[in-house]
């Protein structure tokens, strides 16, 4: 009976108070979710600029959230599903409202249909991912790689025209109605397709490598400072193109896991 009144005393500790390190990382997914809401409300008000801006900025906390509740060890479920609801307003709901505020609020109909789909589209990579935690885990050559387009790039890959319309606002190709929804098609696809994507986060830099790679960090620093939209237009550009080199780069190294487990 003793030990029952123990845990019965330490349950409640827990329901009545957190340790901030749990707390920490939820502040930072809540600062992501309220950039994305930000978004939606200047792409209601035609500023095109900052709704831009706080979706990046809602990807910049939502590289960090994780991060924080690695670093303190304070990762929650609570953490988890929260992370995934903000990522669903921040990268699949805000850019869609964007480009539908945009360009296709003119296409008679089936303008809000693409929208739609990318929102759709991000709401399945979400759960699927949620459920790939249950899992299994995948086999080595998966660890470099992402199942499918992550919600940060398909965020970035869906406003590209919108990036490169603000330094080259001649071309109003990109602002058309074909061009938009198609990118939005292919978006979605991307999202909840299994194409694997190039993943940073077990990248590992040899130390030989540090000092040219503080070199190109300081290089990029100044074009984003100088050349905002363009730099992060050519970066979403480079994203994209990087898509089937990562799917040969996979193929090799499963090929080659292959080839070990069978000697």
């Amino acid at each position: 009976m003793e030990k029952i009144n123990n845990k019965l005393k330490l349950s409640r500790q827990k329901l009545t108070s957190l340790p901030f390190r749990k707390i920490a990382p939820n502040i930072v997914t809540m600062l992501a979710l309220c950039a994305g809401v930000t978004s939606i409300r200047y792409s209601i008000q035609e500023d095109w600029v900052k709704a831009v801006i706080c979706i990046f900025i809602a990807a910049l906390f939502d590289g960090l959230d994780g991060r924080v509740a690695r670093m303190l060890k304070g990762s929650t479920k609570f953490g988890a599903e929260l992370d995934s609801l903000s990522d669903f307003v921040s990268f699949g709901v805000a850019p869609a409202i964007l480009l539908y505020q945009w360009s296709l609020f003119d296409l008679p109909k089936f303008g809000w249909f693409f929208c739609l789909l990318m929102s759709i589209g991000m709401a399945m990579r979400l759960a699927r991912f949620n459920t790939m935690l249950d899992e299994e885990p995948q086999p080595e050559y998966w660890n470099h790689f992402f199942v499918g387009v992550p919600a940060p790039a398909a965020a970035a890959l869906a406003m590209m025209p919108v990036m490169i319309s603000f330094d080259f606002p001649e071309y109003t190709v990109v602002r058309s109605h074909a061009f938009c929804a198609i990118l939005l098609c292919i978006v979605s696809f991307l999202m909840v397709s299994r194409i694997p994507t190039f993943s940073t986060k077990k990248l590992k830099v040899p130390t030989y490598m540090f000092m040219p790679m503080m070199l190109i960090v300081a290089l990029f620093a100044s074009f984003i400072i100088t050349q905002p939209w363009f730099t992060l237009g050519i970066m979403t550009v480079l994203y994209a193109v990087s898509i089937p080199f990562g799917v040969w780069v996979f193929l090799h190294e499963k090929h080659a896991f292959e080839a070990r487990n069978k000697i």
